[in-house]
């Protein structure tokens, strides 16, 4: 969960809002508040003010500075939220931002706006390179969908341009730097662009951000110019630019940041950015924008989901103070969120924020009408079982994880593309090692067994856990499985060792069964069996083949079996 850093006279400030009085606040009162925002104080620096706070909730990047929780409790106080005049349906631009063609293939979308009329300070500053480190990285995905630029207003020229170079054709002094450095310099030297240059690969050609002067802004998403991308205490006008790949993303950063800086006590100046390529917003894009949609929701599901009768009123109010614009109707509430927030998917995610903006002691607790002890299913029952035997039996177990890779669980196992080797897989996976669900659970063993080659032999090793297999017949396209498999690893490891554990493994679990002949890539032909009972597939036994050791770096003989638990649960 985000932690931030905030200064607590920063906050008094924004609390009380631009050339307002400010007030203290005891940590007791802020506590308090923070249930508004999910956040609890994890820390406190009396000397210098400076508070750590912990959000519990990842679903609201508006959230992760100290502008947004000042801004949600100040909303609170307030009673509604006091509308941001650059955010209406159709702002008018003052500047121009063009984008040139073949953008759409790199990194498509850009917003942008101007901030006149803030003098930064020192705890602005902190909280505007805070909130930008914060977007970037755990929001913008470490850079690959959103990132965000800013830079001194009084040296920029417009119309500004969004171009694509050549990795040699651009050369300017990037931040951190005292030289004069290309693009494919910045890629390989700067340590940005070795944290985040595997964003660009294989583009022979490379964004670029310049003024229509010709200056070198920015290289998105990599590093800007320090001569105009480094905003110092005293700056007064800023420029505000976001590229990424989403383009409802990219405008929602730039909407948080110009409701952060506009708190601040800031003007906010609307941009317009042509586009030679079509968007989901048109060819012509003016930011900030609000591109949220009224959601209408019954006033049944609001009150069967909390548990109370609340009324229309109540609930207005309740949606209203917490930042929503909110019409009600008999049995209906149209609520629209605030500009800064997208994260609605659900009726229940408006439930929610009517519980928090009335707060959880409002409602009364209900206890347990019945009463129940719970306990453990057959399959855990099961699981118990065998582990215990394979314990008895002499056998390690280990326990790893479910994630992994297409590498460990197919290609590492001589599975290729057989049946043995469909996978089902994450969407959006962040790392190639952690990209898929583990089909089977003899693969996970053989992690532990090629990294404890220096360990006294034989290597009696097992896991009993759950399996993700590809099954287009149910409904969800996969099955969850409980398996047990277990090596046994030695310089003279053979088949009958393994058989008779198998043995004694299913005569203790009550199971007769018998081994068919089988043909499988990962295993020695000749040498592995089908484990069948009551004619229903069990799972399989063998000698694993000298290529797959090969690729595991494992230096002696393993023999291997592998039982679907479930099966046997279900089948007996």
């Amino acid at each position: 969960m985000p932690t931030i850093s905030i200064f607590k006279d920063d906050f008094e400030t924004l609390l009380a809002g631009p050339q307002a009085r400010t007030s203290p606040v005891s940590l007791e009162q802020l506590e308090e508040w923070l249930m508004l925002v999910k956040g609890e104080i994890k820390g406190h620096n009396p000397e210098t003010g400076e508070l750590r706070i912990e959000l519990q909730d990842s679903n609201r990047p508006d959230l992760w500075c100290c502008e947004g929780i000042a801004r949600q409790i100040r909303i609170k106080q307030q009673g509604k939220l006091k509308p941001y005049p650059f955010l209406k349906q159709k702002p008018r631009a003052t500047q121009l931002l063009m984008v040139v063609p073949g953008l759409e293939r790199v990194r498509p979308h850009i917003a942008a706006c101007t901030a006149r009329g803030y003098r930064v300070t020192e705890e602005g500053l902190a909280q505007l390179i805070q909130t930008q480190e914060k977007l970037a990285d755990i929001f913008g995905r470490k850079r690959r969908t959103v990132s965000i630029g800013l830079y001194q207003l009084a040296k920029i020229q417009f119309p500004v341009t969004y171009d694509l170079v050549k990795p040699d054709q651009a050369r300017f002094i990037p931040l951190g730097m005292e030289t004069v450095m290309t693009l494919s310099e910045i890629l390989m030297v700067h340590p940005k662009g070795l944290e985040h240059g595997h964003i660009l690969e294989g583009q022979d050609r490379l964004p670029l951000l310049r003024d229509a002067k010709g200056q070198a802004l920015s290289f998105p998403p990599i590093i800007n110019s320090r001569e105009i991308g480094e905003v110092r205490v005293g700056d007064e006008d800023l420029f505000v630019e976001v590229t990424g790949t989403d383009l409802p993303m990219v405008v929602l950063t730039l909407n948080i940041l110009a409701a952060n800086l506009a708190d601040r006590g800031a003007t906010i100046e609307p941009i317009e950015t042509r586009y030679p390529y079509k968007t989901a917003l048109g060819k012509s894009v003016v930011t900030p924008q609000d591109l949220n949609k009224p959601r209408t929701i019954t006033m049944e599901t609001i009150e069967q989901a909390l548990g109370q009768k609340l009324g229309a009123p109540k609930v207005k109010k309740a949606l209203e103070v917490y930042g929503y614009n909110v019409s009600v109707g008999k049995k209906t509430v149209k609520a629209t969120p605030p500009p800064y927030r997208q994260d609605l998917l659900h009726a229940m995610d408006v439930v929610e924020d009517v519980a928090i903006s009335r707060g959880y002691h409002e409602f009364l607790p209900v206890m347990p009408a019945q009463f129940t002890v719970g306990g453990l299913s057959r399959i855990e029952q099961l699981s118990d079982r065998a582990r215990e035997l394979m314990v008895g039996l002499g056998f390690q177990e280990i326990i790893s994880n479910i994630l992994g890779s297409p590498e460990a669980y197919c290609d590492a196992m001589g599975l290729g593309e057989t049946e043995w080797g469909r996978m089902v897989a994450v969407d959006n996976a962040m790392a190639l090692t952690f990209s898929c669900l583990r089909q089977w659970m003899l693969p996970s063993l053989l992690r532990v067994e090629a990294a404890s080659s220096r360990a006294f032999y034989p290597h009696r090793l097992f896991e009993a856990g759950e399996v993700a297999i590809p099954d287009p017949s149910h409904e969800l396209g996969s099955r969850t499985s409980t398996v047990l498999s277990a090596v046994l690893a030695h310089t003279t490891a053979h088949f009958s060792e393994i058989h008779s554990c198998l043995d004694v493994l299913l005569y203790h679990l009550d199971r007769p069964y018998t081994l068919e002949p089988l043909a499988h890539p990962s295993f020695l032909e000749g040498r592995v069996g089908r484990i069948v009972s009551d004619r229903v597939p069990l799972g399989v036994i063998g000698e694993l083949h000298p290529e797959v050791l090969e690729r595991w770096q494992i230096g002696v003989p393993v023999v291997a079996l592998e039982v679907n638990l479930t099966q046997l649960a279900e089948s007996k």
